[in-house]
């Protein structure tokens, strides 16, 4: 019953939003309906004022990151309608110097969610009446979440007892850090599982 009302919201906006949605797709009970990014602020007008949709609340932005793809972002929204009983995933490809439309005006809640998904991906929105980090630091370099920064970082701040203030240094990993003798975590317990002993030692 769920998966053929999914079904009809799904023909639904594609037909009333022929210009904005690029395909639409139903997995694991979930409706996703990927459009192009540019028409993203008439098409969450839409979804929130047509009487057939009423998504009118906005759960979540976030992004992915698909390092090889001309188009390497994948930007998703999820929104709700309570009216309705649906949630859908909306997703669009977005280049990476491309900017995408920033939806504020109409569901105002998008200002901090944008945020983190400019300061953790480096997504811009147009629009936007305050697009600056949420999450990092001001001089913070790079976005975290994009899948060619580091592990380590790149800088790393530590409070100095002698200056009496936060203080921001190159990330130095210590050779113990890097020391690793496979040793497992069950180590000294009665029984261990096949495969869990400590590695032999190569000469």
């Amino acid at each position: 019953m769920m998966t053929e009302a999914l079904r009809e919201s799904a023909r639904h906006i594609a037909e009333r939003q022929s210009d904005a949605v690029v395909g639409t797709s139903i997995a694991n009970g979930e409706l996703t309906v990927e459009i192009t990014a540019t028409g993203a602020v008439e098409f969450f007008e839409f979804l929130k004022t047509d009487s057939a949709c009423q998504f009118s609340t906005l759960i979540d932005i976030t992004a992915v990151d698909y390092p090889t793809r001309n188009k390497c972002f994948d930007l998703v929204w999820h929104v709700l309608s309570m009216y309705q009983n649906h949630r859908i995933r909306v997703r669009a490809g977005v280049r990476e110097e491309q900017a995408v439309p920033s939806i504020t005006s109409v569901h105002p809640s998008a200002n901090w969610y944008e945020r983190e998904v400019f300061d953790m991906f480096g997504i811009l929105f147009t629009g936007h009446p305050d697009l600056r980090r949420i999450l990092t630091d001001y001089g913070f370099r790079g976005h975290p979440l994009r899948k060619d920064f580091p592990t380590t970082g790149y800088t790393e701040l530590r409070y100095d007892e002698v200056l009496k203030r936060v203080v921001y240094e190159p990330v130095k990993l210590v050779q113990e850090y890097r020391r690793f003798d496979f040793m497992s975590p069950w180590e000294g317990a009665e029984y261990i599982l096949p495969g869990d002993e400590k590695a032999e030692v190569r000469e």
